[in-house]
């Protein structure tokens, strides 16, 4: 399906009715973020694959009255393996760009095509296997680091199925403890995965991929808060 199609399809659903459009949403009272610029790296739940091209970086750009730079293509993965991949598009941004704060998808697509994890980070390991989940995420958090030194999220999605995507997040922790990041865990949230089936299904298009309803009144305010209790910025 091309994203013309995706479109059309998309703007039928009722999560993405007019009602939780981005014109509808105002700048909050009390902002922590705001005139702050932050680069989100992902693929489709980044980019907002079945939601018009609108997910919790442009709700929280209009919210927070910061700048939410999208690097997201759908489809790609974290495993470095080609020109669209996480590793390759993060080396093409212009390094002089000021950047306060960078958002990581945890990549849903190199648990589907069942991307080899490789091996977890360790203490004084500095060269990482880009082929592989975890040297790549390794090999992301590094050149942020040392390109921007600016605080690093990383963000799961909501409890599916999907035993590889579980092995990730699981990993997170010790990503956590060797790289300073910030995990944002959706996956393991009890609220967040309490929501009413009739809920889930405005909230979401698939396990995956939310609706414009699942970012703004779903995910946004749960990551919105753990962007802002990060004061050092």
């Amino acid at each position: 399906m091309d994203m013309e199609e995706t479109n059309r399809e998309a703007a039928e659903l009722p999560g993405n009715a007019e009602m939780y459009h981005l014109d509808h949403v105002s700048e909050l009272e009390k902002v922590k973020l705001k005139g702050k610029r932050i680069l989100w790296l992902g693929s489709s739940v980044t980019w907002g694959h079945w939601s018009l091209q609108v997910s919790m970086a442009d709700y929280i750009a209009k919210r927070q009255g910061c700048v939410c730079v999208k690097e997201a293509v759908s489809g790609t993965t974290l495993m470095n393996k080609d020109d669209e991949s996480y590793v390759a598009r993060l080396y093409k941004i212009d390094s002089e760009q000021k950047f306060d704060a960078a958002v990581v998808q945890l990549s849903t697509n190199d648990a589907r095509q069942k991307i080899p994890l490789g091996r977890l980070p360790e203490e004084g390991v500095t060269e990482y296997d880009e082929k592989t989940v975890f040297g790549a995420m390794e090999t992301i958090f590094d050149y942020i680091r040392k390109t921007w030194n600016c605080p690093t999220f990383i963000y799961t999605g909501t409890r599916f199925v999907d035993e590889e995507y579980q092995q990730m997040v699981d990993a997170l922790p010790v990503f956590a403890k060797k790289w300073g990041i910030h995990v944002i865990d959706l996956w393991n949230n009890e609220e967040m995965n309490k929501v009413s089936k009739e809920d889930f299904n405005l909230y979401m298009h698939d396990p995956v991929h939310p609706t414009q309803a699942g970012y703004l009144v779903w995910w946004t305010p749960f990551i919105e808060k753990k962007l802002c209790e990060v004061t050092n910025y």
